[in-house]
């Protein structure tokens, strides 16, 4: 089985100190790092933008992975390519049907970046089918996407198997929501190969410990 991809979401780091909490995750053995970017219409919730990225960049050659839970994603695609993100992330429910989604896979594709699809709970596997020979990146939400520590949606799990019989064997299958030692074993055994944990790493004192604990 090849590796499983963790990419620690900052949504639960240490915010006041977040270079340092990412050079913590780094030297636990994390790779990518995972940047929710919420604009309180997609979701209830807002977080970081642009800025943020820009300063992370600097700060740390960890993989960028660059969640967009936000509206009209293809506004913003050149300033997060522009800002460092190494992978973009943009959720299918923000777009008007599969074409505008094939339009903001080909923009990010146009910086150098790779393109993410992303899909929520109540979204059916089969809504991205014609997308996944496209993508870089699948995400399955297993949480309704907008707040950290919510309770992992066992039912949405069952998603993975149903896309990765569709994907290309390239494809990275990643897994966020609710994601602990537990939920992790289930979202791989089922053929995911990437899982965003947040609360779970940050909320502990060993992070390499925490990161270990998911493989």
């Amino acid at each position: 089985m090849k590796e499983v991809i963790i990419s620690p979401s900052i949504l639960s780091a240490d915010f006041a100190n977040l270079a340092k909490e990412i050079n913590a995750v780094k030297e636990a053995g994390a790779k990518w790092v995972h940047i929710d970017v919420m604009d309180g219409h997609f979701v209830p919730n807002i977080t970081i933008g642009i800025p943020v990225v820009k300063s992370l960049r600097k700060a740390t050659d960890l993989v960028l992975d660059t969640h967009l839970m936000i509206d009209n994603p293809e506004k913003y695609i050149e300033a997060f390519s522009k800002a460092g993100s190494d992978i973009l992330t943009f959720h299918l429910e923000a777009c008007r049907d599969i074409s505008h989604a094939e339009e903001t896979i080909t923009l990010i594709k146009s910086f150098n970046v790779k393109a993410g699809v992303s899909i929520k709970p109540k979204t059916l596997p089969e809504e991205v089918f014609p997308l996944l020979d496209k993508l870089d990146l699948i995400l399955i939400m297993t949480v309704e996407p907008g707040f950290g520590g919510q309770e992992f949606m066992h039912d949405c799990a069952m998603k993975i198997p149903v896309i990765k019989e569709h994907a290309p064997d390239n494809l990275i299958i990643q897994v966020d929501g609710g994601i602990n030692n537990l939920t992790s074993r289930i979202c791989t055994s089922l053929g995911a190969n990437s899982l965003v944990a947040g609360s779970y790493i940050f909320n502990q004192t060993d992070y390499k410990k925490a990161i270990q604990n998911l493989h």
